[in-house]
């Protein structure tokens, strides 16, 4: 990965994080509110926006500092974890299968390596 990379992935997901939360909130909201996924669908949401200004930070940081090469990590743990927690939620949302509730964890687990990554990354600084 690179910073660049990292920064285009950034503005592609905050895109799709404004898309599908306009979409929850205006076109499904009474569907969510009825199958008591509202909640779950702003989680989804939220933790995505959280980490996409996260990675925008990251690909900031390392366009400044290119010697950080770690930080490729933080971004690729990042990216796996909105993949995977909140691409589950949305699923969940969208399908009812609440099996994939068991998967959100490991999303979420990535998210956290992400910041740990982050944590290794910077020591340099």
């Amino acid at each position: 990965m690179t910073a660049r990379l990292l920064l285009q992935l950034a503005a592609l997901l905050g895109g799709l994080g404004v898309a599908i939360g306009a979409f929850g909130a205006h076109a499904l909201h009474d569907t969510l509110v009825k199958a008591g996924r509202l909640d779950t669908f702003e989680t989804a949401v939220r933790y995505q926006f959280y980490h996409v200004l996260a990675l925008v930070a990251v690909g900031v940081l390392w366009t400044a500092r290119p010697e950080l090469r770690t930080l490729g990590t933080t971004g690729w743990l990042w990216l796996g974890g909105i993949i995977v927690f909140s691409g589950s939620l949305y699923t969940l949302c969208f399908t009812g299968i609440t099996k994939l509730g068991a998967v959100a964890p490991i999303g979420g687990l990535l998210l956290m390596a992400g910041w740990l990554s982050l944590i290794l990354a910077v020591r340099e600084l």
